[in-house]
């Protein structure tokens, strides 16, 4: 789940991407939620959250907007579109990203992936990323979003 603590790392994780972090008060609606409340809305560059919203979803939303072509980030409104490779490359990355916040890392968000109910093949998310997922990092290689080590370029797909 989502700790306050950790908002300074994510705003400096997601604007090394240039995208925007907005954390709105308990309580208020969130824009932009693909699947509603508490979870993470995109609305152009701005990722919406409550105190609330689970990091896994964050992340998520985050990973779409970084997959995204240019066009679907300048006409983002919502639904972050997309196809299975794009979806599976969302995930892989969003996994690579929580190790670079403090106190968090691949293992947490895999374990909060699966109480949420992502389903993957293998059973849980630490499974597929360990061992069904080379599309998906041969999707994030072939655009420039990751390097041969599995390391996030700061990069968002052009």
């Amino acid at each position: 789940m989502y700790i306050l603590a950790e908002e300074g790392a994510i705003v400096e994780l997601l604007g090394r991407f240039g995208l925007t972090y907005r954390l709105l008060a308990a309580g208020n609606p969130i824009p932009g939620s693909y699947w509603g409340d508490p979870e993470a809305g995109l609305v152009g560059d701005l990722l919406y959250a409550l105190p609330a919203t689970p990091l896994h979803s964050i992340l998520h939303e985050a990973c779409h907007w970084i997959c995204m072509d240019q066009g679907r980030r300048d006409a983002l409104q919502t639904d972050a579109g997309g196809d299975d490779a794009e979806e599976n490359a969302v995930c892989y990355l969003q996994l690579l990203l929580a190790d670079a916040i403090p106190d968090v890392g691949r293992a947490r968000l895999c374990a909060d992936m699966d109480a949420w109910g992502y389903s993957f093949r293998l059973g849980s998310a630490l499974a597929w990323f360990e061992q069904d997922a080379a599309d998906a990092r041969d999707w994030l290689l072939g655009q420039g979003l990751i390097d041969r080590d599995n390391r996030p370029t700061w990069r968002v797909r052009l």
